[in-house]
């Protein structure tokens, strides 16, 4: 069922900070690659506190030297800021950026995670590339959104993640898949050493039409050390055989960050889009079907928040790259980190 895959871990490399156009860089929670254009696009998690919400377009440069691979640099070409469908500038707070895509359709997909406390509720949206203005809006299932049923998301763990399966022509319907970053209220176990249960969701996008949810599964984070304070699974990447996928979970307690990546398979999932609630006996529900690929704290480094993941460009071997990068929550005392790893499935 699963892939042979292996990663390798390359170089890290500490993106600076600084100002760019008038903004401050940083809070850097999702990457995407470009590979038409050789070019990166990221997104900050500011909800307009220091800047306007927006993404910037980075550029990396790779150098080979006696057969060592290294980050040359990561630099910012452009920001793009993020407009609502009248044009308009987010205010602060109505928007919480967390997961960023590219399409088919060379516009971007950005997940929102809301804010439940203050009646602001979590989207997945289409906008521009160009321009950065809204498009259109995935429709997002009642269970997400908080009710007086003690249902829906919790305050920052919801759809941290964004992926889209880019296999055929730009003018076919494509696939696009998210997942909350911890249970939606009413699936959370009242065992205390049950798995976080989450929620992945499936949607397709017709050229004709509007999007549909198709599916949803229930996808079981590992479990965490007594010690962490947090939990979570912060990016899912779809790979380009239909179904399977890499996903990063990241945990932060008071020893530090570490973070999983791990292969992941629909299989034969069962559909949980009839399930009102994951809360109970799950015994009936199978999981999507996972495996670790990679633990980062085997690498002996220093790991930051670790959020955003993607496929990059061919490195100067030939072989496929895979690069992290983390979220240094406006911190003077964390980094924006990006790790570069190569990703090799063997035959």
């Amino acid at each position: 069922m699963f892939r042979n895959f292996s990663l390798e871990f390359i170089d890290q490399y500490e993106i600076p900070k600084a100002e760019f156009q008038d903004t401050l860089v940083g809070g850097l929670s999702a990457i995407a690659y470009n590979r038409q254009e050789d070019l990166f696009y990221v997104l900050s998690d500011d909800r307009g506190k220091r800047a306007p919400a927006r993404f910037y377009t980075f550029k990396l440069a790779v150098e080979q030297s006696n057969q060592q691979i290294q980050i040359d640099s990561f630099k910012p070409e452009k920001v793009t800021f993020l407009l609502n469908e009248a044009g308009e500038k987010y205010l602060p707070g109505k928007i919480d950026p967390e997961g960023l895509t590219l399409s088919p359709r060379n516009t971007i997909f950005i997940s929102s995670e809301g804010d439940p406390t203050k009646d602001i509720a979590p989207f997945i949206a289409e906008y521009e590339l160009a321009t950065g203005k809204k498009l259109s809006d995935l429709p997002v299932p009642p269970r997400y959104l908080v009710s007086e049923k003690s249902q829906g998301i919790q305050e920052n763990l919801s759809f941290e993640s964004l992926t889209i399966n880019r296999t055929g022509l730009p003018e076919d319907p494509f696939r696009v898949f998210t997942a909350t970053e911890a249970a939606l209220l009413q699936d959370q176990s009242l065992e205390e050493q049950a798995q976080t249960r989450v929620r992945f969701l499936h949607y397709v996008v017709n050229p004709v039409g509007k999007p549909i949810v198709v599916a949803e599964h229930l996808y079981l984070l590992d479990p965490a050390p007594v010690e962490i304070i947090s939990n979570g699974l912060t990016e899912l990447l779809a790979l380009k055989t239909e179904g399977y996928f890499l996903s990063l979970e990241r945990t932060y307690g008071f020893t530090g960050a570490g973070a999983k990546i791990f292969q992941v398979v629909i299989g034969n999932a069962t559909d949980t889009t009839k399930i009102e609630s994951l809360k109970g006996n799950i015994a009936q529900v199978q999981p999507l079907h996972k495996k670790l690929l990679f633990d980062l704290q085997d690498l002996g480094i220093y790991l930051d928040n670790l959020e955003g993941m993607t496929v990059g460009p061919r490195l100067p071997d030939g072989s496929q790259s895979l690069l992290l990068i983390s979220d240094d929550n406006f911190n003077d005392e964390q980094i924006s980190q990006l790790l570069l790893f190569r990703l090799i499935e063997n035959k």
